[in-house]
């Protein structure tokens, strides 16, 4: 049985204030009765979070927490006291502990932080740390150009967010590529630009220019095709309008059309123009 986490635990017995279930290796944890459903029998497989109440007692329940042990998310301080900032983890019974040797900065009421869900060993108790780097590989990772990665975006800087990329490795997206929008927390997917040689990751939310520019070019393609062949939006229109249109900047723009010409599917002047409408 895994404490903060899921765990998959057939039902052993039933009492008037929950269920019991059991790993199947003596190891029994309550399901209080508000989480019981009438489809729950004696016998039954299921899967459950697992988490240590306010008496570190093992406790079940089939909400789901923001993030579980191992897991990085954004959560928002709802009090703080002598012991630590508490965070809304997204379970009804239970807030998540941030005490104040793994807070970055105090941490205030109200405000959201980064952190990263772990398991103190020495208290056996689920907790959270906004030192993030702690729980970070040191050793430079060997992604290779344009590999599909996950982020969590961490901290706004000046050249653009800080990212930690899988779980596992510190990363970079930078301004002047990012076309959306863009929220510290948010979980998005990036492709890998470079290693730099300190380990860290830089990154770009669009794909590498060659795949970037060859998606355009379709989607282009199919623009024009759905307005009738031809379109007014040309290499020399603002960026503004094109940035409405396809939602990517004048240069790639300016590619994707040269592509189109490059293959003879389109010709270019006042307006772009379809070769075989």
């Amino acid at each position: 049985m895994i404490i903060g986490n899921y765990n998959t635990l057939r039902v052993s017995r039933s009492v008037d204030f929950g269920l019991y279930l059991t790993d199947g290796q003596g190891n029994e944890v309550l399901l209080p009765r508000r989480y019981v459903t009438p489809e729950m029998a004696l016998g039954q497989q299921i899967e459950v979070f697992v988490y240590n109440d306010s008496e570190d007692r093992p406790v079940a329940t089939t909400e789901q927490p923001t993030a579980v042990v191992g897991q990085f998310a954004l959560m928002r301080v709802k009090a703080v006291n002598a012991v630590g900032a508490f965070l809304d983890w997204g379970l009804s019974a239970k807030d998540l502990l941030v005490p104040f040797r793994e807070q970055r900065v105090s941490m205030q009421a109200g405000r959201s932080y980064v952190v990263r869900v772990y398991l103190d060993e020495a208290s056996n108790r689920v907790v959270a740390s906004a030192k993030l780097g702690r729980f970070l590989n040191q050793v430079k990772p060997d992604y290779y150009r344009r590999q599909r990665v996950d982020i969590i975006v961490v901290q706004r800087t000046e050249i653009g967010y800080r990212v930690i990329v899988n779980e596992s490795h510190w990363g970079q997206i930078y301004q002047n590529e990012i076309y959306t929008d863009v929220n510290v927390g948010d979980r998005l997917t990036a492709f890998v630009k470079q290693v730099r040689d300190d380990g860290k990751v830089d990154l770009t939310l669009s794909k590498i220019e060659k795949m970037r520019v060859d998606d355009l070019a379709g989607r282009v393609f199919e623009y024009i095709r759905q307005h009738g062949g031809s379109i007014s939006l040309t290499d020399k229109s603002s960026p503004e309008e094109i940035m409405a249109a396809f939602g990517c900047s004048k240069k790639d723009y300016k590619k994707a059309l040269g592509q189109l010409y490059r293959e003879r599917r389109v010709t270019l002047g006042e307006q772009v123009q379809l070769i075989n409408k």
